[in-house]
This record gives structure tokens, sequence and C-alpha cells, in this order.
């Protein structure tokens, strides 16, 4: 008989073995290249390296006899970049000025260095195994790791394995490692991103399984990974958005208040609602329709798919009648037709389901009824689901949420188009954004897109798609996470990513945690409270002291859009998040990556949210410089950790010294939008010799609005030399002019932490009589009419 120790011992030689089958030598045969690709011929199959831009390359294994899907992250139409390739008995070097592939013949591995010959990673191989195939790579042992998508884990991933399958987690609050939308990806602290490029159900091992071992792996789909290198993390998100795709802007009302909750039943509730925003003076610029729009209640109607007279008996009525109010009308669809829907039977004659092994359309129960699925990767189905969303937009709709989209219930064995369920699930939401995105594009050419998707991929955010943090618990512990959440998927291109405001779920209404959570709201992308109709998640069906708290931070997110939405178009240009973390500020200290209690809102705003009850002092940690609260002007050094005060009214928001915020009136919503009173707010030091700053502006409606012409660029510089401070104003306008663009603006410019003046000169003319010093705030404020010419404002002391 074989001791209980003899046969572990038989058992781990055993698996070393088949570890080391899985992982087995690959060896080099020949090559080919050119113009930026390698292709490598190993011994079991080809391996293609290609130079997507001067700090990125993609490798792909393609096994001998497999398939080899396409990407659904990268642009179809990239191009390789030119490479310097050099040969030798033992090695390949592939080499641009910023990143370098050494290519080791035998055994076949690859290691990344950056230009300064230092290595970033090496890649010990790609392998197969009884759970899918994959590829390993060695990193060091003091990396930081981000990435993964949306979890709550803490900013650094390392030490986790974490599923890659799209999965809602309902109810979830301080911990969570799966959730709706899961990225294949990871950003170092050795400033370098990985992204394996394979939406098929797997893992990601961040260096749990085995020390300083990242490994991905997956049950089908595409053997391939790029990764992107910089000396700059904002170099490397603009590079990965440049290869992956940039976001369009949404529609300027995207920004203001969407009033949405599960759900508005019928149209007098609907047209109430409407009233009540007015009468208690919030602004609206959206209504969000859930389920009820297509069904009395919750089960037995989806994929319906169209109004419920008994509810709604006038639609397009209502929907005109908001419209002219400036209010857009927003509806839930879902990629689930059920068998007792009214399009269940159309569906089936049109084949546009996915199968089953027999061809039929494959049916499967969840929480909803019984049901099948629009095959989203079937051109036949994508124009059949098309005709519904473009029937609805001549109605008079105007934007979409998809929901449901991991999807939610998604067999294995159900095959589409681009294969079965696990090889392709996480990019079925991506392809569903997709379907709208390009359909809108062609039959609605001057309407931007407005699309919430709570599952997409690597790449997604090309389709104008805005993730949400999915079924959050109400309460501190739900608000306690959505900081990480959007700060991880926005450095992967989702910089729309946001929570609905105040918890979806629970029925622990807490007022105080509900109003810190409105309150951090107006400093993330979309402003939506959502929630269960058990408490109402609209603070005009609150109490008066909350009404009123919220009213004023609503009012200042309108207040702030010609800053918002100069932040969103920054991002279509460069990929920059609209949240920041604070590591961004202060590239090199490894001890921000960790930071998810507060973050930059732009260039100029630092917000650090208050996530604890009864809070009197937050501790905030303000990077270099010199900083000033935003609600009173209070000066802080950086470079270290503050207490800052606050009350129920206030949360910790922080301005950098040299930065320029231009804010408006507030106003009843974007319809109304005007920046004809422009107030500009410069925060002065005498450590800072030149600062700059500018504000972007359309009509907020026209796609594609700058690479036609149809913007302008406000310019603001300062210049501080001699105790005297010169600040330019100059506009960029193109010849086209845009619907709304003032002809001139009447500026009120307000200069905080100056000194009293001795003069305030307007192009040389004296303004001194004709400007406020506000000696306990230390601020002067000068107003004047602009015409846009270039002018110098020059204070003197």
């Amino acid at each position: 008989m074989i001791k209980h120790n003899s046969l572990l011992k038989i058992i781990f030689a055993l698996l070393c073995f088949c570890f080391a089958w899985s992982l087995q030598a690959r060896d080099y045969i020949s090559h080919s290249y050119n113009a930026g690709q390698l292709i490598i011929q190993a011994d079991d199959g080809k391996i293609i390296v290609r130079v997507l831009a001067n700090n990125a390359i993609e490798t792909e294994f393609q096994p001998e006899g497999k398939k080899h899907p396409a990407s659904f992250s990268l642009l179809p139409e990239l191009t390789t970049s030119p490479a310097q390739l050099l040969n030798n008995k033992h090695q390949l070097v592939l080499k641009t000025s910023e990143l370098q592939a050494f290519i080791q013949k035998s055994p076949l591995t690859i290691s990344y260095l950056d230009k300064h010959q230092q290595l970033i990673v090496k890649e010990q191989g790609f392998f197969s195994g009884e759970n899918g195939s994959g590829v390993k790579f060695k990193i060091s042992d003091d990396e930081k790791l981000l990435g993964g998508g949306e979890r709550v884990l803490g900013m650094d991933r390392r030490g986790h394995r974490l599923p890659l399958y799209n999965k809602p987690h309902g109810d979830y609050s301080t911990y969570s490692e799966q959730m709706n939308y899961s990225l294949p990806g990871v950003i170092s602290s050795k400033k370098y991103l990985l992204m394996f490029d394979n939406a098929a159900k797997g893992w990601m091992d961040l260096a749990k399984t085995e020390a300083n071992t990242v490994s991905f792996e997956a049950v089908g789909g595409r053997l391939a990974y790029y990764i992107v290198a910089d000396t700059d993390y904002k170099n490397i998100i603009n590079t990965y958005t440049q290869l992956t795709g940039k976001q369009p802007m949404p529609p300027r009302w995207a920004f203001g208040y969407l009033a949405s909750r599960f759900g508005y039943r019928n149209e007098q509730e609907a047209t109430n609602l409407v009233s009540k925003f007015a009468e208690d003076d919030f602004p609206l610029d959206a209504i969000i329709f859930d389920l009820y729009w297509f069904g009395k209640d919750i089960k037995g109607h989806m994929g319906n798919l169209q109004w419920d007279r008994e509810a709604f008996p006038q639609p397009e009525k209502m929907m005109a009648d908001f419209q002219q109010q400036g209010i857009n009308t927003v509806l839930i669809t879902e990629p689930f037709i059920l068998t007792s829907s009214k399009k269940w039977q159309d569906a089936v004659d049109n084949q546009v389901l996915a199968k089953d092994s027999s061809g039929q359309a494959q049916t499967f129960d969840f929480y909803f009824g019984h049901t099948g699925i629009v095959d989203v990767f079937d051109d036949k189905a994508k124009q059949w689901f098309w005709n519904i969303y473009q029937g609805l937009m001549k109605q008079g709709v105007a934007g979409w949420w998809g929901d449901l989209g991991e999807p939610e219930v998604h067999p294995d064995d159900i095959i589409h188009k681009a294969g079965r369920g696990d090889e392709i699930h996480n990019a079925f939401g991506h392809e569903w954004a997709k379907l709208i995105y390009e359909n809108q594009k062609v039959d609605f050419p001057d309407k931007r897109l407005f699309l919430f998707m709570r599952a997409g991929f690597a790449g997604s955010q090309r389709y104008g798609l805005i993730p949400w943090t999915g079924d959050v618990q109400r309460g501190w512990g739900g608000l306690k996470g959505q900081v990480e959440l959007s700060l991880q998927m926005g450095l992967m291109g989702l910089a729309y990513t946001h929570s609905d405001l105040g918890g979806f779920v629970g029925d622990n209404w807490d007022a105080e945690a509900y109003i810190r959570w409105l309150q951090y709201g107006v400093f993330q992308p979309i402003y939506r409270p959502h929630g269960l109709e058990n408490i109402a998640p609209e603070p005009v069906f609150h109490d008066q002291q909350t009404k009123d708290i919220i009213r004023r931070y609503v009012h200042l997110r309108y207040q702030l859009i010609p800053y918002l939405y100069t932040m969103s178009f920054e991002n279509s240009q460069s990929g920059m998040p609209l949240m920041r973390p604070l590591f961004l500020q202060e590239q090199n200290n490894l001890e921000l990556i960790n930071n998810n209690s507060a973050y930059m809102w732009g260039d100029a705003l630092l917000v650090s949210p208050v996530t604890t009850a009864g809070v009197k002092h937050q501790s905030v940690y303000l990077p270099a410089g010199e900083w000033f609260d935003f609600w009173d002007d209070t000066r802080y050094l950086g470079g270290a950790e503050h207490k800052i005060p606050v009350n129920l009214e206030t949360i910790p928001v922080l301005v950098k010294a040299g930065s320029f915020i231009p804010m408006v009136e507030t106003v009843t919503n974007a319809a109304n939008y005007t920046s004809n009173q422009l107030t500009l707010h410069y925060y002065h030091s005498n450590s800072i010799n030149q600062a700059s700053g500018y504000m972007y502006e359309d009509d907020g409606e026209t796609p594609e609005a700058f690479a036609k012409g149809l913007y302008e660029r406000l310019n603001f510089t300062a210049e501080h030399t001699n105790n005297n401070l010169k600040i330019n104003l100059a506009a960029k306008r193109p010849n086209t002019a845009y619907d709304g663009m003032p002809a001139q603006r009447q500026i009120k410019l307000v200069i905080h932490n100056i000194a009293e003046p001795n003069s305030v000169l307007l192009n040389q003319t004296n303004l001194v009589h004709k400007s406020t010093y506000l000696p306990y705030l230390k601020q002067l404020v000068v107003e004047f009419e602009w015409n846009h010419q270039a002018i110098d404002l020059i204070v003197k002391n």
C-alpha cells in the first residue's frame, strides 16, 4: 500500500508533468518581416508581433489548425507602425524609439523593454490546459496592478484571481470580485498597460496562484495581447484609446439631472414628476423610463418593446410636451425576447434569435420569464433590432438604456453567429452598443447618441457607451466603493462610468448617506439618482432640509457645465478620464495608487466624498503645490495630508492653484443653456509664474462638431511677474458659427488669493473704479464685455 505522503508526492509530480506539458517549450523555426509586422513560424503555430504605435505592440499566437478570431477591442482600421528589426543567432529584436520586444528563439519567449533598456515585463509564453488557453507574464515583486474593470477590491488588484465574465452582483456593498463589466487588462506601477484581447469567459490571475506571475486564460477566442508603455500614464491612456477608439461627446443634456427610478408606471406619474421638479426649483434634463413603459408589471412583458397604451395612451404627445420644456425621454431596452411577448413570433419568423444545436431559437428561463436572446452578432438580427429603435426615435425618444447586456443569463451552449455563449460572452454588450451607434449615425446623422449600457468590453467607449456600476446597495456601504469603480474604469477608456446616486436597493433609508451620495454626484460623470421605488430616489420627495441641500448642489452642477463640457471634449481628444486618480498628479508616488478616497475632477478640482456618518473633519492628501478650499478659499500647501473641516452642507472640494474654472448662471436645463454671461474664476498664487486653461463650447447637439469646425475654444493664460498679474483671453473661432454661438460675452472675472490692487488695466484702460475687491476673501472681481478679440487684463500691486 502506498503511504499518504508518497501518494501526495506522486500526485504532485504528475501535476508538475501536466503543467510542464501545458507550457512546453516553443521553438523558433523561421520569420518574415514587413513594415512593422513580424511573423514567426514556431514549431506549433505562428506568432505575429505587430507594432501598433511607437509605444504599443500587439502579440498574437495562432496555433496550427485552430481558428483565429478577429479583435473586438482594437479599431479594425489600425495599421502597423514602422520599426527596426535586428536578427542574430539567438534572438530577434523589434525596436521603436519607445519600446522594444526581445524575442528569444529557444525557448521562444518575449521580453518587453522601455526606451531606457529597462525590463517592463517578460512573457513566459502562451499555454493550453484543461480550463482553456492563455498567456503568462513575469512581473517584479514590487509592482502594483490596477485594472480588471468593475470590482470593489481596493485600487491595487495584485493578489487576486479574478473571473473574466460579465455578471451582475446585485445588492453589493463594500466588496465585490465580479460585476457587470470586467476588463481583461491591467495598468502597472511600472508604467505599462497590458490587455488580453479576448472576450471569452476566463480568469485573470494577478500573482495570486504563482508568485510574481500574471496570467490570463479563456475557454476560447483569440490568443492575443497588447502592451502600451510610456514614461507618463497620460500618454499610456491616450495611446490605448487611440488603438481602441475615443469616446464621442454625448449631448450636453447628458450632464444635467436625469430623473430615474424603477420605475414610472404611467403617463400621469411621469407628467406629475416633471411638474414637481419645476415646482421645487430643480433643473431637469431627462426622464428615464424603466420596463413599465412596455408592460404593467415586472414579469412576462420583456421583448414587447412598444408602449403599453393603457398606461401611456399618448406617448408621442407626452414626449413632445416634455421636449418643449427641454426634457428628453430615455427608454430602457433589453436583448431578451420572452416567449410571452408580443414580438416573440416575429423574432422567430425572422430568425433573429441565437440558436440551439439544431438551428432553432434557443429558449431558457430567467427571472423575467421564458426567453430567447437577440443575436447581436448577426447582421439580419441587428437590422431587425435596429428597426425597433428607429421607430421609437421617430416617435420622439432621445436616448437609450441597454440593460441586462452582460447578458445576465447566457447559456454556454447557445450559438451566436460569432460563436458559443462562453466564447463571446463579454463582447455581447460591445456588439449591442455598436449596433445602436452605427445605425443611429446613418439614420439620425444630426443627433448625438445617448446610450447607457451595463456591460461591454475593452474599446466599447468608441460606441458612445455610458456604463453604470450596477444594482448597488443603499447607504454608506454602497457609497464607499463608487470612487474606486469609476477610477478603475476611467483609466481604461470608460470615462463615463457612474453610480445610481443614493443607491439602488435596500430599505435602509439614511438621509445623511443619501445627501452625501448626491453631493458626490455633482463631481462624477452622470447625475442620475436611481433606485427601487420603495424609497424615492428623487430629492423632490424628501424633507425640506434634504431638498434644500441637494438643490444647491444640483444648481452647482449646472453652473459648472462649461468646465464639465470641456472635460468631455478633452476626453474625446485624448482619452483622459473625467475622474482621475491622484497618482496622475504625482506619478512617482506609488502610495497614491492605493488612494480611492479622493480624485481629481478634471485638471482643477480635487474631490473627496464623505462616506462615513457624522464627519466633522476629513483627512485628504493634497498633491504638491498650493490648493484652495472651493467653498471659502482657505489655502493649503500640498505634498501633505490635511484635515478639511466639513459640515452636512459641504464635502471637501479643493482647487489647484493656477487653475481657471469657467461657470455660468444656473438654468432649468441644457435646452436653456447659455454662456453669454460667463464667470471665470482664476486661482492665483505668487509661486506660479505662468498658468493656462481653456473652455470648449459647441451647440451641444451636433455629432463631431469639433471635426466639422462648429465650435469655439476660449483660451485663458496668466502670467505673474514683478508683482503684476496679466491675464489674457483669446478665442479660436472657425469661420462657420454654430447655433447659439454668442457674438460677445459679459465676463465676470474673479481672481482668488490676490492682494488689493493699485490699478486694474484692461487693454491699457484703467478699471480700478469698475472692479470690486473683497478683502475678507482676498478676491478681485472685474466685469467687462468681451467680443472675443484677444485682450489683456493687468492687475498691478
